[in-house]
């Protein structure tokens, strides 16, 4: 790949049906529970979708970048993006996961790749209801979350299918796409496998995220909200893993190789830490 940085623009109407409800029901409180309530809600949902339309788009940010593994760093594009390895082992296998695991490593001198994105929602689609009723105010926020996951989903379907092209031939509905029927994963910051924030300022250095609104708090969180970022890995044994509590020797070791203080890694780290 030429590592070209893509933009693509999604209507709110091509992101409905990428949007994955039961996490919008758990938003609320709903859960399995309540079938009247959830009716009403979802009711309501499509209502303020339609009064989106128009008014408001998502947003999708990437790259597929030449790549490498290097221990537990993963190098993109001659980017160095340290990676965090689990401490207890997982798997029938027993084994201590990383992601950098699913990348080919440097020593085999034969390039890989790995993708680079971010999507999120128009700013302005949390600012207008900033003021609202707390009810429109939560109901817009839930749904610019969705619409962002959304638009994460839809980009991933066409990265693997055509801009990347591993997967040309996949057939999938949207049920299967999300249990993730796909080949490759999407492990997004923040989440259990790579839970430190801080890497969306490795990641904007690849895509400056800057371009479609996303801006960085000093902890590499993301403003608007409403946004996801990550890796797209293609390794037909790529699987997501939970990295469990870190001790203070990898902490250490991680702070090191991502060239940042450690008591301010601490800080990033804080939820991750054993304590």
């Amino acid at each position: 790949m030429d590592g070209k940085v893509h933009h693509i623009i999604y209507k709110v109407g091509e992101l409905k049906p990428y949007i994955n409800w039961p996490y919008f029901d758990y938003a609320w409180g709903v859960g399995s529970k309540g079938r009247h309530e959830r009716t009403e809600l979802r009711r309501e949902a499509d209502a303020m979708l339609v009064e989106l339309e128009g008014r408001y788009s998502a947003h999708a940010l990437f790259g597929i970048f030449t790549a490498n593994s290097d221990g537990d760093d993963i190098l993109v594009d001659g980017i160095r993006i340290p990676m965090l390895r689990q401490q207890h082992a997982s798997g029938a296998n027993q084994t201590s996961l990383c992601l950098a695991d699913f990348v080919r490593p440097l020593s085999m001198g034969v390039p890989d790749e790995v993708g680079v994105f971010a999507t999120t929602v128009d700013a302005a689609l949390e600012k207008d209801f900033a003021t609202a009723d707390p009810y429109r105010k939560m109901m817009a926020q839930t749904l610019a979350d969705r619409l962002a996951e959304a638009a994460a989903e839809k980009m991933h379907q066409e990265v693997r299918t055509s801009y990347w092209g591993y997967a040309p031939d996949e057939r999938l509905t949207i049920q299967q796409l999300h249990i993730e029927a796909f080949q490759g994963i999407r492990p997004a910051v923040g989440y259990p496998s790579l839970p430190d924030t801080s890497v969306n300022f490795i990641l904007s250095e690849l895509l400056d995220m800057k371009q479609i609104g996303i801006r960085l708090t000093e902890s590499g969180m993301m403003m608007p909200h409403a946004s996801v970022s990550g890796l797209m890995i293609a390794h037909p044994k790529a699987r997501y893993f939970n990295l469990g509590k870190i001790g203070e020797d990898q902490l250490r070791d991680y702070a090191a190789r991502r060239g940042v203080p450690v008591e301010l890694m601490r800080r990033f780290l804080s939820n991750s830490l054993i304590k």
